[in-house]
């Protein structure tokens, strides 16, 4: 990988993450925008999938376990993105990334369909307040059917409507992130789709930089077995690491 490029915060900032299903793709797609991202000049780097997912578990389960942030930038936003874990096992450290996200991107499998983890972190998203939800209907290329695929993006869009999001008004693209990340032209329009919807459909928040620190409660979840986490997003303000507040 090139060194990491130096983001001149001139654009406007947000906290983006992928959400869904184990094995769905998450991680995959996260490469997948980095790579057609750094191909397009954009002052992005190429992460690949064994740079995200990095630790050493990770790598031996195949699975994401831990939140992952990485930088990337549109032509018209800065991003920091964060992988969420979609392991049943793993929803403490899902719900925590989810609880700083601006907007998300929900990866469903169009061979799957929506499975139980689809469910489930719809579900947080709403109880943290995730703002926005674009959906990558992911892995196209395993399904022949076009009638099929149609079948998948509406169960999908009930699914949201359940939870009280838009799902009429979502964005749903599909394609193929392997794909993408392989070269395939049609597979890459569609990343590149992709991020032209979450520009556009997910709202900048307001940030009030020089105000007071404050991050309002939004909740707090008690995991049997896994602690206590509390989630919230800070609206106003600047906080560093090891900061006393």
């Amino acid at each position: 990988m090139a060194d990491k490029a130096t983001f001149e915060r001139k654009k406007p900032h947000l906290n983006i993450g992928t959400i869904g299903h184990v094995d769905h793709g998450k991680t995959t797609l996260t490469s997948a925008i980095t790579k057609v991202l750094a191909e397009q000049g954009a002052g992005t780097n190429f992460y690949s999938f064994d740079q995200i997912d990095s630790a050493p578990e990770e790598k031996q389960r195949g699975v994401t376990i831990n939140i992952s942030h990485i930088e990337y930038e549109t032509a018209s936003r800065h991003y920091a993105h964060i992988d969420c874990p979609g392991h049943k096992d793993y929803i403490k450290n899902m719900i925590t990334g989810a609880a700083q996200m601006d907007g998300a991107i929900l990866v469903v499998a169009a061979d799957d369909g929506p499975m139980p983890q689809t469910r489930e972190h719809i579900l947080l998203a709403r109880q943290v307040n995730v703002p926005a939800i674009v959906v990558f209907l992911n892995k196209v290329d395993m399904v022949k059917d076009p009638e099929l695929l149609d079948l998948v993006e509406m169960e999908v869009r009930e699914l949201l409507t359940k939870y009280k999001f838009p799902g009429d008004k979502i964005p749903v693209i599909r394609g193929s992130a392997t794909k993408a990340l392989e070269g395939d032209e049609t597979a890459k329009k569609a990343i590149v789709d992709l991020m032209k919807a979450v520009d556009e459909y997910i709202p900048t928040p307001e940030r009030p930089l020089d105000k007071p620190f404050l991050m309002p409660i939004e909740d707090v979840f008690s995991i049997k077995g896994r602690g206590t986490v509390v989630t919230g997003r800070i609206e106003r303000g600047i906080v560093k690491v090891n900061e006393e507040i």
